[in-house]
């Protein structure tokens, strides 16, 4: 392979870096078309996105169905490429709505600015001459987006924090109300402009000025009722709520709970569009705030119902970045039907409460391998390359002997198309 030290190959043409991409790689013609393929995007708006571009990545979009968020019905687009994601939170929505479905709350859209300063004699000092220059400060910061400000956005507080007395430092977080954007934009603009003001005042030296993705002030709760019998009955109840008990007590199992939290929450996020990277640091950040814990909750109620309840940050946008330059995010928000992005935190809470219920409730029933598996055995098919009919008839074949690999796929393809 030639070296990948390659000098200005952000200036050159998609076409120009993809030939670079032949040479180096040895692609045959009909890679370069793969790679030629740029869908609804469209070669102009994804070079436009990103940096270095020689194409785009499909990933299947699937609808995740009888979601009732807040007596509302949704229907919700789910980019993912993993079997049973949307399977599992539209049975799992299904069954919530016998008792109403979900019901969510959001808080304000407030972001945090942090803005870190060293080198400050007196911390504790510095601390009460920012606060006491906070209207002139939020001012100040207000002056850098006065469209944020006229929808009722804007800097709203200032907070001073001195964390390492050893070496102390100084934190300001800029409170920012961001309306219905995700708000870094408008977050680092402000906190860049007031970082020399602040180090005058405080007599120190500026270093970082940059968005918090951890949005303790921007949290989104949703809850639903499962009935007993309806999931089946008290045995799975039971059986739910001790699982959730193990994750709420060990990482190890916390970890892999939240992540199935996270599939139904960064699926939605990646077909609208959005940054499903700050959402997954701020909820992981957020489970791990006193201890690594369970982001969710259930419980039983005086009906012997089950009884699910989630909380964490949610910083999504419905306006600005990729959201608004992505042809195929906006289909996606316009299918949710979603106004503002209160109500879409309400909808991402209620889809990742309803994914974590469809895990837990696999896991403590039948194990989590035998509806995941019959789905991936299709993928498996494909890969071995079965074709139209043959798909379904070797993943069955497979499940049926319970032997889910390429290699044996391979063997039983030949089989079925009576070749040795």
């Amino acid at each position: 392979m030639s070296s990948s030290s390659i000098s200005g190959f952000y200036k050159l043409s998609v076409e120009e870096r993809r030939d670079i991409l032949k040479k180096m790689g040895n692609l045959s013609e009909d890679e370069m078309t793969l790679l030629r393929n740029m869908g609804s995007l469209g070669e102009s708006t994804a070079d436009h996105m990103i940096e270095n571009v020689v194409s785009v990545m499909e990933i299947p979009v699937g609808i995740a169905v009888n979601f009732l968020v807040n007596d509302r019905d949704y229907l919700v687009p789910m980019a993912i490429e993993e079997p049973s994601v949307v399977a599992a939170a539209s049975n799992a929505a299904r069954m919530a709505r016998v008792k109403g479905g979900f019901r969510s709350v959001s808080t304000e859209p407030i972001m945090i600015g942090q803005i870190e300063m060293t080198g400050t004699s007196d911390p504790f000092g510095a601390k009460f001459r920012i606060l006491e220059k906070k209207k002139e400060l939020l001012d100040l910061a207000n002056s850098q987006d006065p469209v944020l400000l006229k929808v009722g956005g804007g800097a709203k507080d200032i907070e001073v924090r001195v964390i390492d007395e050893k070496e102390p430092m100084v934190v300001v977080h800029l409170i920012v109300d961001v309306r219905d954007a995700m708000g870094a934009n408008a977050v680092n603009t402000m906190a860049e402009y007031l970082a020399p003001h602040i180090a005058e005042i405080a007599k120190g030296n500026v270093r970082l000025r940059i968005l918090s993705n951890l949005a303790t002030y921007r949290m989104t709760r949703s809850y639903a009722v499962f009935d007993r019998k309806t999931i089946g009955g008290d045995d799975a109840v039971n059986g739910i709520v001790e699982a959730y008990r193990f994750a709420s007590i060990d990482p190890y199992r916390a970890t892999t709970h939240n992540k199935g939290i996270m599939n139904g929450i960064d699926a939605v996020l990646i077909a609208t569009a959005n940054d499903w990277r700050a959402i997954e640091a701020g909820a992981h950040a957020y489970a791990a705030m006193n201890k690594y814990t369970s982001l969710s909750k259930w419980e039983i109620n005086d009906e012997g119902d089950l009884v699910g309840y989630i909380e964490l940050p949610l910083a999504v946008g419905i306006v600005g970045g990729a959201t608004a330059t992505h042809p195929k995010a906006k289909l996606m928000r316009k299918i949710l039907g979603i106004t503002s992005a209160k109500e879409f935190a309400n909808v991402l809470a209620s889809v990742g409460l309803a994914q974590n219920f469809g895990a837990i409730r696999a896991l403590a029933m039948e194990g989590i391998q035998k509806g995941h598996m019959e789905l991936h055995a299709r993928n498996v098919a494909v890969s071995a390359g079965a074709k139209g009919e043959e798909i379904d008839k070797l993943a069955e074949m497979m499940v049926r002997e319970r032997k889910i690999r390429v290699d044996v796929a391979g063997e039983m393809l030949k089989k079925l198309r009576g070749t040795n």
